[in-house]
């Protein structure tokens, strides 16, 4: 959001926390350079940006005095001497060999304080007590049109970019539409039987992307990202509709994406990782069926062989049985009963396990989590919604695997 003192986005105070109202929400700011040490940011900026982040159910706004571009990186893990340091999550080396330090959502998160909680508290829905219900807390979801005047919405976290071509730069060949994109061909899918590609002006494209390959979703007008619970009402017989859902007050299908990736490329789900002689035996374990149905093609189009489940007693019973061996564990760590930090404490006492590489989803993985995780066994930590965080942590921990083999 661009600042500005004669638009609706300034910094306002409430008890001298600065906060911006932003869709009828008040979301708390984080001042960038009041992090770094940079200098007093107290008084009020008339100019500059703020960056809108989730963590888990914590908005917040990252303010900064400029923005310059999107690009994207290798994310490179910080050294072990500097992982203490929550802030930064990871570096990377740009082609003019500039080192730049990438900022961690969830570790600024910590630093909005009781303000940022409590006002997300107040604004979200109530979340259900019953960890089995965990699909119906609030999620971004990005809602457009296609086709047809009824509202339709994915999740935001699968989503790699959104972007607007030049309608006369798409091809058609080997009978589907495609664009040019980053060195490469993207395939155009229509998200709808009614969907028409343009053939003048801007065409609206969802991306997605994964191991180096895009899928542009044809769509004829973005209409906003919204937080609300994925609670889908009316299931569909239609294919690539998951169902319907009442989202802000509106009746919205809900698109299973996985329905989309192979009619782009027919083996999107099912490729390996380029070099690998077989796929890597992954066990996932989360009580979430949504996040479980989101990651699984993940993790699969990253080269792996994914068996998910749905608790930590199921994932020994697994584990424990003849021939199912698998080379390493990716592991929710807010699930009832057996949760990931008593999965994770069973699984580092038995010695047939005690080298198997784990690693943590958490959709808070605040410090005192981390530390916690790590005496329970945890190699890695990763955010919920951060894909690309958790491959490039199952990249990481590739060293292990001859160990855990």
């Amino acid at each position: 959001m661009r600042l500005s003192a004669r638009s609706e986005h300034r910094i306002e105070r409430i008890n001298a926390a600065p906060v911006m109202r932003l869709r009828n929400r008040l979301l708390p700011l984080v001042h960038l350079k009041t992090q770094l040490k940079l200098g007093d940011s107290s008084a009020e900026q008339d100019n500059g940006f703020i960056v809108v982040m989730q963590v888990g159910h914590v908005s917040f706004g990252l303010v900064v005095d400029k923005v310059f571009h999107t690009e994207e990186i290798v994310v490179k893990p910080m050294s072990s001497l500097l992982r203490g340091i929550t802030m930064f999550s990871g570096n990377t080396i740009l082609g003019d060999g500039a080192v730049i330090l990438i900022i961690d959502p969830n570790g600024l998160a910590a630093t909005t304080g009781s303000l940022a909680q409590a006002e997300s508290a107040a604004a979200a829905p109530e979340v259900p007590a019953n960890a089995a219900a965990e699909s119906m807390r609030p999620v971004s979801l990005l809602v457009f049109r296609a086709g047809a005047r009824e509202l339709k919405a994915v999740p935001l976290a699968l989503v790699t970019r959104l972007e607007e071509v030049d309608a006369a730069s798409i091809e058609f060949s080997n009978g589907m539409h495609m664009v040019q994109y980053r060195g490469g061909l993207m395939p155009l899918v229509p998200a709808d039987s009614a969907t028409k590609v343009k053939s003048e002006g801007r065409q609206s494209l969802v991306v997605f992307t994964e191991a180096g390959r895009s899928m542009g979703l044809v769509v004829d007008e973005i209409v906003d990202i919204v937080e609300d619970r994925l609670d889908i009402q009316v299931a569909s017989r239609i294919p690539g509709v998951l169902g319907s859902a009442i989202v802000k007050g509106r009746a919205t299908e809900i698109l299973d994406v996985g329905h989309y990736l192979p009619l782009a490329h027919e083996d999107w789900l099912r490729r390996k990782a380029a070099g690998d002689a077989s796929a890597r035996r992954l066990l996932l374990v989360d009580d979430s069926a949504f996040f479980r149905n989101m990651l699984c093609p993940v993790l699969q189009a990253a080269g792996f062989e994914v068996t998910a489940v749905t608790g930590g007693e199921e994932a020994l019973a697994r584990i424990s049985e003849g021939g199912a061996r698998f080379d390493l564990v990716v592991c929710d760590l807010e699930m009832p009963g057996l949760d990931g930090f008593g999965l994770a404490e069973r699984l580092r006492a038995d010695p047939r396990t005690a080298h198997l590489p784990l690693v943590a989803l958490s959709s808070q993985p605040a410090a005192s989590v981390i530390e916690r995780g790590r005496v329970a066994g945890f190699d890695q930590f990763v955010a919920k919604f951060d894909r690309k965080g958790l491959i490039a942590a199952l990249a990481e921990l590739k060293t292990d695997w001859a160990r855990a083999a």
